[in-house]
């Protein structure tokens, strides 16, 4: 399964989410609600919308605008969707974009977001993304956990796709990332 292409046919995703389309960036809001409304959403925070209507629209943003902005919207779900309210720490963070990713979304197979490394000392971590939405997006959602949540003390943060490995970029299912602060 490539990006783009929902896992299973009636998976939904809810509106606070979908709004962070909207809300990632103040310039060109209008344009981007354009676009979601092509597709047939129009995000009110309290309803549902299919997730391949909304992951459309990605790829129209991402082929319209450009993969950066698709970035600035992962980078915004932290602020937009539900997360768990025990988040204390950047391991606990990046365990909880899976948690997050479910609480945001239902109605059949999604995915998950895996963390399958995570080493305090040297400060790194890898995280693997098994889900339909593109792979900028996903590194989005990683920048701003690590961002947030990583120790006081440290001054920098990196998420970078392996392309060693199989990725949705490529028309894999999974995408890998090397995290560092």
């Amino acid at each position: 399964m490539a990006q783009f292409k929902a896992f299973a046919e009636g998976v939904e995703v809810n509106g606070q989410t979908v709004l962070s389309v909207i809300n990632a960036i103040p310039t060109g809001q209008e344009a981007r609600l354009q676009l979601l409304k092509k597709h047939g959403i129009d995000p009110n925070p309290d309803k549902w919308y299919s997730q391949q209507n909304w992951l459309d629209a990605f790829k129209d943003i991402a082929k319209s605008i450009g993969e950066n902005t698709i970035y600035t919207i992962g980078k915004a779900i932290p602020e937009n969707a539900k997360f768990p309210p025990e988040i204390n720490n950047l391991e606990s963070a990046l365990k909880a974009i899976d948690m997050a990713y479910h609480m945001n979304h239902k109605g059949g197979e999604i995915g998950h977001y895996t963390l399958i490394e995570y080493d305090e000392k040297n400060r790194t971590a890898v995280m693997e993304c098994n889900n339909p939405y593109p792979s900028e997006f996903d590194r989005g959602i990683i920048t701003t956990m690590v961002r947030k949540f990583k120790p006081k003390d440290s001054i920098k943060n990196e998420v970078v796709l392996d392309t060693s490995k199989e990725t949705r970029k490529k028309g894999g299912n999974i995408c890998t990332y090397k995290i560092r602060w």
